[in-house]
């Protein structure tokens, strides 16, 4: 079953597969990263995904590389399960089939901004009060309760808004952005656990209701969770900042021939790695003898660990730390991935064809439920490619 690059073959799975969201549908009205994460996963687990596009397209549509126009590489790997209409919403005549779509939706989720969304009807009140148990979902950059409400927002903004990027770049002596969209996607994970909850709700009140993702308190909230540190107390007990993660040396080790990642973690874990690299002596050590303490000496335990590694070659050390039960890993590149024997073992990548873009390799859905499991069910859509959706009686 196994194909080239390590992908295995698949086929798109038949319509009727159901997931633990089918039977729900939900309208997405949102573009680029955050909602079409948030609403692809949806679609993996089983929901009707009604991608609502401006005639103009989703912006990703146009990323590189592509097999044709409008069917982006960044496109084909957000969309799936979906179907696409495309609508002019500044028109009434268009407005009037987006409104009758949510009249037969479970969710709506836009990431248009709250102010416009309302101005053409489309706010909370206003789709609520045409369907009571309609979810009403809001993909925002900020709350819209606060003084950026109304500025735009984008990745690298909250990355940089968000006290991300001055700890990536602690250690450079300048700020960074994290190498992937990770406030898109983020937020968008926020979005595809938010909703479901509203609908377990649901189905004791029997209403819908609104909900609002900020992606900038939420990647906050994300960033703060171990970095909030000696301000998690009132007075504070120390600075901001984990030790362990901000510590210079904390990085994938040099060998003598390559690199890897190596984490002993507990005491028996630390005394096994000393005694395996001879130097029983640092097992004593009172620095690193337990949790408590090497949490005040992680500069001067992993630069420690630093020089140590150097001192063999990759493969050596993998069989070593294996034998010992010790958690470490070979760096992978991205295309080595390809060849990682778990992901080949569990059929992570698999081969598709597209109707109009050929051969697609497509990463399968992570979560695995024993009776109604995810699938992919459809491929990412040319746009309005499902225009029949918007005749009254589809």
């Amino acid at each position: 079953m196994t194909a080239t690059g390590g992908a295995a073959t698949a086929v798109w799975s038949e319509e009727g597969t159901g997931g633990p969201l089918a039977g729900v549908r939900v309208v997405d009205m949102t573009s680029v990263g955050m909602g079409p994460y948030a609403t692809q996963i949806l679609g993996d687990m089983g929901a009707d995904v009604i991608k609502v596009e401006a005639p103009e397209g989703d912006v990703f549509r146009s990323s590189a590389p592509a097999a044709s126009p409008g069917m982006g590489a960044v496109y084909l790997n957000l969309n799936r399960n979906k179907r696409s209409v495309t609508l002019n919403v500044k028109q009434s005549a268009d407005l009037d089939k987006l409104l009758a779509l949510v009249d037969g939706a479970d969710v709506f989720i836009s990431n248009v901004r709250p102010l416009a969304l309302t101005r053409l009807g489309l706010g909370a009140e206003a789709l609520c009060a045409r369907n009571p148990r309609l979810i009403h979902v809001s993909a925002v950059g900020f709350g819209q309760d606060g003084p950026y409400a109304a500025a735009p927002a984008f990745d690298d903004i909250i990355q940089a808004m968000s006290g991300l990027a001055d700890v990536q770049g602690r250690n450079a002596g300048a700020p960074a952005y994290v190498n992937t969209i990770l406030a898109d996607k983020t937020a968008g994970l926020t979005l595809a656990y938010a909703i479901p909850m509203a609908l377990y709700e649901r189905e004791r009140s029997g209403l819908g209701q609104a909900i609002e993702v900020p992606m900038f308190e939420t990647l906050v909230s994300f960033t703060l969770i171990e970095h909030m540190g000696g301000r998690s107390f009132d007075p504070p007990k120390g600075p901001m900042g984990y030790g362990r993660v901000l510590s210079l040396h904390r990085r994938p080790y040099r060998t003598a021939d390559g690199f890897l990642a190596l984490l002993p973690y507990t005491d028996a874990q630390w005394k096994r790695f000393f005694t395996l690299s001879g130097q029983e002596e640092l097992a004593g050590d009172p620095r690193y003898a337990s949790a408590r303490e090497r949490a005040h000496h992680f500069d001067e335990l992993y630069s420690d660990l630093s020089r140590t590694v150097e001192t063999r070659g990759t493969q050596e050390w993998l069989d070593l730390l294996r034998e010992a039960d010790i958690p470490h890993s070979k760096v992978n590149s991205l295309e080595d991935l390809f060849e990682d024997p778990h992901l080949k073992a569990t059929e992570f990548f698999r081969q598709v064809e597209h109707p109009t873009e050929g051969r697609l390799v497509a990463t399968a859905p992570p979560v695995r439920f024993s009776r109604t499991p995810a699938a992919i069910r459809r491929p990412a859509p040319r746009q309005d490619a499902d225009r029949g959706l918007l005749d009254p009686q589809a």
